[in-house]
């Protein structure tokens, strides 16, 4: 890693502070959070650190253990914050319905009559055969 020199030299090292993090009860866990305590200057130098394969996967586990406890919080009246939260992860709420071909074409775009439902379910059927 280019810039200022590791601060962490092994991965034991890393962890007794990620424990001590999560031990403290006191502070809300968050990516912010654990970077300060980590003693990072932002969270893109935390990200930085989640890439360098010595320390990847302890990083990778600590951030995954903050994703789920916004995930928990999603079975509370007042889940917003949480939501938000997870979609910085990566989260969606978006529905996705519809069918499509093996191109990736739909195929459906309006409701289908009783008929044009028939024919499809014939058409399904007859590819679907394993004879």
């Amino acid at each position: 890693m280019a810039g200022r020199p590791s601060k962490y030299t092994t991965v034991g090292e890393i962890e007794a502070e990620i424990q001590e993090y999560f031990a403290d009860e006191s502070t809300r866990k968050t990516i912010t959070g654990l970077a300060y305590h980590l003693g990072f200057e932002s969270r893109q130098s935390f990200y930085d650190y989640e890439k360098d394969g010595e320390f990847s996967y302890t990083l990778k586990r600590a951030r995954l253990r903050i994703e789920m406890g916004y995930e928990e919080g999603l079975h509370t009246p007042a889940c917003t914050g949480s939501i938000f939260a997870l979609k910085n992860f990566g989260w969606r709420d978006k529905i996705e319905t519809g069918f499509t071909n093996l191109e990736g074409k739909d195929i459906v775009t309006a409701p289908l009559t009783d008929s044009q439902f028939s024919e499809l379910l014939n058409q399904i059927n007859a590819n679907s055969d394993p004879g």
